[in-house]
């Protein structure tokens, strides 16, 4: 195609929830509730475990990186969502579309990766208790933790290399909540199969993995709990899991149907719906799901406090 006569767009508008402009307020209002108490409840939980010494366990330390990793997978794009609301001129930058998407990918692998670590210490400690204080060490924990960060800092490299070369001579309006690739591929003014196949590829590695191997973590957990032969045994096996359970179902279950298909076009509602529960909902619920489920967490936090002296 001759690309001399495209005017090359600088910046975007992206349109979020285009029916419900009448009650944009009040969705400002609970969006920003969503969004302190999403902050503060997954920055409570990772203070927590580090100041605490009762928690420096393996379990833990995932469940504190996995808070600290929301805090800016949530930053990444809940800011500028609550900035669109208030605003009518509701535009981002080419650059600034090309970083929202790189860090909320990024981050959003690391979570992956993190929830499998989680998963694959779960199953030591249920399967292999004997052995866990020994295959689990502080030194294997960092490792690991350190590699899901570098796992996912790399993870859309390639991706928002590929998009960056795209050329964009409008339309402008992006159909999402935020930057994201499948509504800023429908807007190139060029064939974007190439792009569409790598980024199935590399989400179906990713996710698809990921998620595999936490769910043949959870069969091997399964078989050796149902040999528990008490119930109370039972029940406390199956209660240090059943926190990770949920987190895993609530986020693989939003962004497999999201990013694992192999089409540019997409039912831009339903899109819009998935993205809140993977972007906004699911970052929201994990610090409930942690501590309210969690008596150790629940008992630290008690310590804490009283060692400041809000507790008497």
């Amino acid at each position: 195609m001759d690309t001399g006569n495209w005017s090359q767009v600088t910046e975007f508008i992206i349109l979020g929830f285009p029916h419900l402009q009448g009650v944009q307020i009040y969705l400002f209002l609970l969006l920003l509730l969503v969004y302190l108490t999403t902050m503060l409840g997954n920055l409570l939980i990772f203070l927590v475990v580090c100041l605490d010494s009762q928690l420096h366990t393996p379990m833990y330390h995932f469940i504190s990186t996995l808070s600290f990793s929301e805090l800016g997978y949530t930053a990444a794009t809940i800011p500028k969502m609550l900035a669109n609301l208030l605003s009518e001129k509701k535009t981002i930058s080419f650059s600034g579309c090309l970083l929202q998407i790189y860090f909320f990918h990024s981050l959003g692998a690391t979570e992956c990766y993190l929830l499998t670590a989680m998963a694959y210490d779960r199953y030591l400690a249920i399967c292999r208790p004997l052995h866990y204080p020994t295959l689990m060490t502080p030194t294997l924990c960092a490792e690991i933790a350190i590699g899901c960060w570098l796992g996912g800092l790399a993870g859309p490299v390639v991706e928002i290399s590929l998009i960056s070369r795209l050329p964009f001579c409008g339309p402008n309006r992006i159909q999402h909540i935020f930057c994201d690739f499948p509504p800023l591929l429908s807007l190139a003014c060029t064939d974007t199969s190439i792009n569409v196949l790598v980024d199935f590829v590399i989400n179906s590695c990713k996710i698809l993995a990921t998620f595999l191997l936490i769910l043949c973590s959870y069969v091997r957990i399964i078989c050796t709990v149902l040999r528990i032969p008490s119930a109370a045994g039972k029940r406390k096996a199956f209660s240090t899991c059943a926190s990770h359970l949920t987190v895993v179902l609530v986020f693989y279950g939003s962004i497999l149907f999201m990013y694992v298909r192999l089409r540019k076009s997409y039912s831009l509602d339903y899109d819009r719906a998935l993205a809140v529960v993977y972007s906004v909902l699911t970052p929201f619920l994990n610090p409930f799901i942690y501590s309210l489920r969690n008596k150790e967490i629940k008992e630290a936090m008690r310590r804490q406090l009283k060692r400041i002296g809000i507790l008497a």
